[in-house]
């Protein structure tokens, strides 16, 4: 697959779960993350997005309806599920789903701060939850 073919695929997927996300009132945001987020894709790098939710049990099947392709791993990181994908181009995508509160700033988790600081782009975001994430994490200004 060319790079363009890629990119296109990346697009399709983060905005296809983009609206679906924007229809479920019990998504309180949606980020993208890691490489894709801060523009350092490689051909080989997988698409990474962070879902909070409210109702965590609503994903214990991975969020079927999106097809996302195969499901390949189920990994727990304490309060968040990372869902595993494989394309049947071979495009890995990480559904990473948590509660509201991983997005908690008084205090950031340092966990969050990580991955929130490697590369960040909002997708969801009605409450501006994230957006007050995104903005505890940047560094201080200099006076």
């Amino acid at each position: 697959m060319t790079q363009e073919g890629r990119l296109a695929e990346v697009e399709d997927i983060v905005d296809r779960v983009r609206r679906w996300a924007a229809d479920r009132p019990d998504v309180v945001g949606l980020l993208l993350v890691g490489s894709y987020a801060r523009s350092a894709a490689r051909p080989d790098s997988d698409v990474d997005l962070m879902l909070l939710s409210t109702d965590l049990d609503a994903y214990a099947d991975g969020a079927e309806e999106l097809d996302l392709g195969t499901p390949v791993r189920v990994r727990s990181w304490g309060p968040v599920t990372e869902r595993r994908f494989v394309t049947a181009s071979g495009l890995e995508v990480e559904l990473n789903v948590g509660p509201a509160g991983w997005a908690d700033t008084e205090p950031v988790d340092p966990g969050t701060r990580r991955v929130v600081t490697d590369g960040a782009r909002v997708l969801h975001d009605p409450s501006g939850l994230l957006a007050a994430l995104v903005d505890a994490c940047r560094p201080p200004r200099e006076p």
